[in-house]
């Protein structure tokens, strides 16, 4: 699929191996833009900067068609996909180079067998896809409605995080002090009982205080939760405060702990 996108790779600033300085005022327009970025610290934003540097030092980007690839969109997708790993280092995006940047919504191409063996093909229309060993693909309009507790590059970020150690389904590669189980079994709990709580809300026609995507599977529960984690970190902690507690050890972050947008 990649070799038939009818994009262009970013060769001025970002386009070389060696890390490039992101200007000031980028830097600053970019945290203003972000409002659970500009709650970091100084420490924490002047960290995110230098990974931010780093990671554009190694990313390959492509904008499909007519979408400009300019420099405000690298570095704005690089500081939401790097906030995740902010204490965690860029290695853990090792293993993959491309990000796919499309104007909006893209179809994907696919195929499923049903239990006679037949193959139903089919398109899906995407805000964004990430693949065990390949690119990560992004809606850039989507990506600029981040803020509010919905972020497609967290999103697809933590796929990319949850793949480290195979197929993506909820379980990424856990540090020595978080054990497999009790990971697995808070996550579990967690996503069936909002998959539960979907259902009833979808029964009174009612929506839910987090985004109702996360019951489809543990993998998009994971990601989903990780959006809300860094974004609305209140809600997360009040509905599933064992769950918030897992993913501050794990991101070692407490996003929490934070100023609140506008405080």
């Amino acid at each position: 699929m990649i070799g038939r996108l009818l994009g262009r790779a970013i060769g001025t600033l970002f386009g070389r191996s060696e890390p490039a300085p992101i200007a000031e005022a980028l830097w600053q327009e970019t945290l203003a833009s972000l409002p659970f970025l500009a709650a970091l610290d100084a420490d924490e934003q002047q960290r995110l900067r230098a990974l931010c540097e780093a990671f554009l030092g190694e990313k390959e980007f492509t904008a499909v068609g007519e979408l400009p690839l300019t420099d405000a969109l690298c570095v704005s997708i690089a500081a939401q996909g790097c906030l995740p790993i902010l204490n965690l280092g860029l290695e853990r995006y090792r293993g993959w180079v491309g990000i796919v940047v499309y104007a909006d919504e893209f179809v994907i191409p696919r195929s499923i067998e049903d239990e006679f063996g037949v193959v139903h093909e089919y398109d899906e229309i995407a805000s964004g896809e990430a693949w065990e060993g390949g690119p990560l693909l992004v809606s850039w309009r989507d990506a600029q409605m981040a803020g509010s507790g919905y972020n497609v590059v967290i999103h697809e970020f933590a796929h990319k995080l949850d793949m480290q150690n195979g197929p993506a389904d909820g379980v990424p590669l856990l540090p020595p002090t978080l054990a497999r189980d009790d990971w697995e079994a808070t996550l579990l709990a967690a996503w069936e009982n909002f998959a539960a709580e979907v259902d009833a809300a979808d029964e009174r026609g009612e929506d839910t205080a987090l985004d109702p995507y996360a019951a489809e599977s543990p993998a998009e529960f994971f990601a989903v939760m990780s959006e809300a984690f860094f974004e609305t970190p209140w809600l997360l902690q009040e509905r599933f405060p064992e769950l918030y507690a897992r993913f501050v050890a794990f991101y070692r972050q407490d996003p929490g702990r934070r100023p609140s947008p506008g405080a």
